[in-house]
């Protein structure tokens, strides 16, 4: 077993309070390595280095915050193949969909780089006589975010790149099931120029949470997870009178119309259901069929390529799915699929007997498919978070539609059609936050943003982009005057106007 993964404050690694908890190779089950938990003056130290380091920071040109953004990004890139090593090794992940995912954090670095565009505030001249006025964006303080465990390199990238150019400082609690790549992430940006205390990643379980929670001066929180700890997160933090956005759950359906592609949506649903073994907020684990011709169709073209599927050891070459994160992430998928044939759905691709010769002690479970799934199922109705597709018959899109909007979760969902408008009405009606037009995974670019409505998202501010920049800024509005020195006004007893 290799040395502990420690903290990482005011720019130095820190080992903590003693407390650990094992860290796992899910390819082979065996503990490859420990992770410091924080105790509470183990986050305290973090915080304080972050209000040491916050007034020199907060008046940091915004172009010399971007600067560092820059050399960032090409440690990033220059690292990506030991970056990606890190992921597969401890999330499971394939090397290539860890490779994708970096990608998509190093954007979020690309529109951090923006920083001077992004904060040059208004300016109005002459709103009254010899009055001008404008309005600033100022950094809130010391923030956090919380992080989970399937992107270990992505979602900290949606964060605090963006905070720390708005002049924040950033604590960071990941996930402490795949801490490696988020700590040597972050140490490349202290290699960037970082100056310390502005970031730190602080690992932990509840007690680390409650600690940010709880501190007075902690002014912000940022979290991706579970709809559960979302709404506790937003509910704790925002009665301290923190600014918080919380990202939870999901349940995203896909609706495949009649005219659809099939093949196109085939190959579509194959790469959104059981990539990353499932283990994605924007995964797609429903699949509506609109009519029963398009159910069979989709079936007789969708079980064969389940079968193939390639599943082994992530940092194997060639894959197409590796193994879920934990034995407990995988017995929860087996215990839904048990329930999914209890509760009377069709099993057509059973991954629960799934063995990896040479890793027979890994977290593997292979690609499922269910059909004739009804919406109070519990494979239906819950986040199963791994490689199980639920195909679900209805006669319309309209009834289509209804069974998504009655969903609690709105997170992400798409159509596979050739009907604009049959796509115009989706677009238009559909009660999901991210919505696809035969695009299975309709997650924004780096400078749009990312959140879905209802229970998947806790907050009015979405992750990253425009919404990232208003989370981590306050603004300011100033209205100055300087009179001539010949004028004398007398006093104004009624509220101002400039009619």
């Amino acid at each position: 077993m290799s040395s502990i993964v420690a903290h990482l404050i005011n720019g130095e690694r820190v080992q903590g309070s003693g407390r650990t908890a094992d860290v796992y190779n899910p390819s082979t089950g065996v503990v490859i390595r420990q992770v410091a938990l924080a105790d509470d003056a183990t986050l305290q130290q973090a915080i304080d280095a972050a209000r040491a380091a916050f007034p020199a920071w907060r008046n940091t040109p915004p172009a010399k915050r971007a600067q560092v953004m820059f050399r960032f990004k090409q440690l990033l890139e220059a690292n990506e193949a030991h970056i990606a090593q890190l992921i597969s090794e401890e999330h499971g992940k394939t090397l290539e969909d860890a490779v994708g995912e970096l990608k998509r954090g190093i954007e979020n670095v690309e529109f951090a780089c923006a920083a001077p565009e992004l904060l040059k505030g208004e300016y109005s001249r002459n709103v009254g006589p010899n009055i001008d006025a404008w309005t600033d964006l100022q950094p809130v303080g010391v923030v956090a975010g919380i992080t989970p465990f399937n992107f270990p390199a992505m979602v900290p990238l949606w964060m605090y790149p963006l905070a720390i150019v708005c002049g924040n400082c950033f604590i960071l609690k990941p996930s402490e099931r795949d801490p490696s790549s988020t700590l040597y992430i972050a140490e490349l940006l202290i290699e960037a120029g970082l100056p310390k205390g502005v970031m730190s990643v602080v690992h932990g379980d509840k007690q680390a949470v409650d600690g940010l929670i709880q501190s007075p001066h902690v002014k912000a929180l940022s979290f991706v997870g579970s709809t559960p700890i979302a709404e506790y997160i937003y509910s704790e933090g925002t009665k301290r009178g923190k600014r918080v956005q919380a990202l939870g759950g999901a349940k995203n359906h896909a609706v495949l119309m009649p005219d659809a592609d099939l093949d196109n949506a085939v190959g579509a649903l194959m790469g959104a259901a059981y990539g990353s073994c499932g283990e994605r907020c924007m995964a797609l684990s429903v699949a509506v069929c609109v009519g029963d011709e398009v159910a069979d169709a989709l079936v007789e073209r969708i079980v064969p390529q389940i079968k193939a599927l390639k599943v082994g050891a992530g940092t194997d070459c060639g894959l197409d799915m590796g193994p879920l994160v934990t034995g407990a992430a995988r017995d929860k998928v087996k215990g839904y699929i048990d329930a999914g044939v209890a509760q009377g759905a069709s099993l057509l691709v059973d991954g629960r007997d799934l063995q990896v010769a040479g890793h027979e002690n890994g977290f593997f479970v292979g690609g499922t498919l269910f059909d004739h799934v009804t919406a109070e199922m519990s494979i239906y109705t819950d986040e199963i978070f791994g490689p199980v597709l639920c195909i679900v018959r209805v006669s319309s899109l309209e009834e289509a539609m209804q069974l998504i909007n009655d969903h609690e979760y709105g997170n992400g969902t798409c159509i596979f059609t050739r009907d604009g408008e049959a796509a115009r009405l989706f677009c238009d009606e559909i009660e999901v936050g991210m919505v696809g037009v035969n695009v299975p995974l309709p997650v924004p670019v780096s400078y749009h943003s990312f959140g879905g409505w209802k229970r998947s998202l806790f907050g009015d501010l979405h992750a990253y982009g425009p919404d990232g920049v208003r989370f981590y800024t306050r603004k300011k509005a100033v209205t100055q005057r300087w009179p001539r020195r010949a004028s004398h006004e007398a006093a104004q007893f009624a509220f101002p106007s400039n009619r």
